[in-house]
């Protein structure tokens, strides 16, 4: 795929027009980066040579042409929003999610593409039953998503929550590593590992050209779920859609939490 798979692209806004000519030239120590010549990355574009090289001489290019340039060699666009920590929508975001200001005391919101992972950080995954029990039958040892954070340091803990008709906190895994990979090639790959039937697999990446592969390692089962109904009570928890990041006391309250090894 080369040097830059899996990695992050950030954008910067541009402060003049001709800022905007920098981003050819910049596409372009990409591309060389990744040990491509231009008429592989037209290959890949599926373009003549000549608009690779009309693109990386500072010609117009739209942001579509960008994301998929930068996708075409392994890696994803980002665009953030970066208000002051003082700013009043920030303030407003800060109040309903668990969020973290940078050293520059700024608040970040991705705009487009992946966000990044906050360091230490756990997460809590929402898992269906019929794959959470293989999960701790040490049976499912990858989960698919159609989006994840890739810069997800390896040994994060993810808390599983197992949805209806469960609706419990069930037990715990590390995230050995997160894979951005092709779909075709998640499923080549791990169809086996995920236990997912082709229907499932195809319906759920529909509309897709990558996907997301999450290893898990040092599986643990909680002694006792927690209920749904307590999480609300003692932590204000609800369930992601998707994964969500773990606030500071359930982490603190579930990492005490007694486990029994599944596997």
């Amino acid at each position: 795929m080369g040097k830059l798979a899996g990695k992050i692209i950030q954008a910067s806004a541009l402060r003049s027009a001709g800022n905007a000519q920098s981003v050819g030239p910049a596409l372009r120590r990409l591309r060389l980066m990744s040990g491509l010549t231009q008429t592989e990355m037209a290959e890949r574009l599926n373009v003549q040579q000549a608009a690779v090289s009309k693109i990386e001489n500072g010609g117009d290019v739209h942001l579509s042409t960008v994301r998929k340039y930068v996708e075409s060699l392994g890696a994803s666009l980002r665009i953030d929003a970066a208000f002051p920590a003082n700013a009043p929508i920030a303030l407003h975001i800060h109040e309903a999610f668990d969020v973290e200001y940078g050293n520059d005391d700024q608040l970040v919101l991705p705009l487009l593409g992946d966000e990044p992972f906050r360091a230490q950080r756990d997460v809590v995954l929402s898992i269906r039953p019929q794959y959470s029990e293989k999960i701790f039958e040490g049976k499912k040892t990858v989960e698919l998503r159609r989006r994840f954070p890739v810069s997800a340091p390896t040994g994060t803990i993810a808390y599983i929550y197992s949805t209806s008709p469960v609706r419990a906190m069930v037990g715990t895994v590390e995230i050995k590593d997160v894979l951005k990979l092709p779909v075709q090639q998640i499923w080549t790959e791990f169809k086996n590992n995920a236990l997912i039937e082709k229907y499932d697999f195809e319906k759920y990446f529909d509309g897709l050209q990558w996907g997301f592969a999450l290893l898990f390692d040092d599986v643990r089962a909680f002694s006792r779920p927690i209920p749904l109904a307590e999480l609300r009570e003692q932590f204000g928890f609800e369930p992601p859609q998707s994964f969500s990041y773990a606030k500071r006391d359930l982490r603190r309250a579930l990492k005490h939490e007694p486990a029994i090894v599944s596997y």
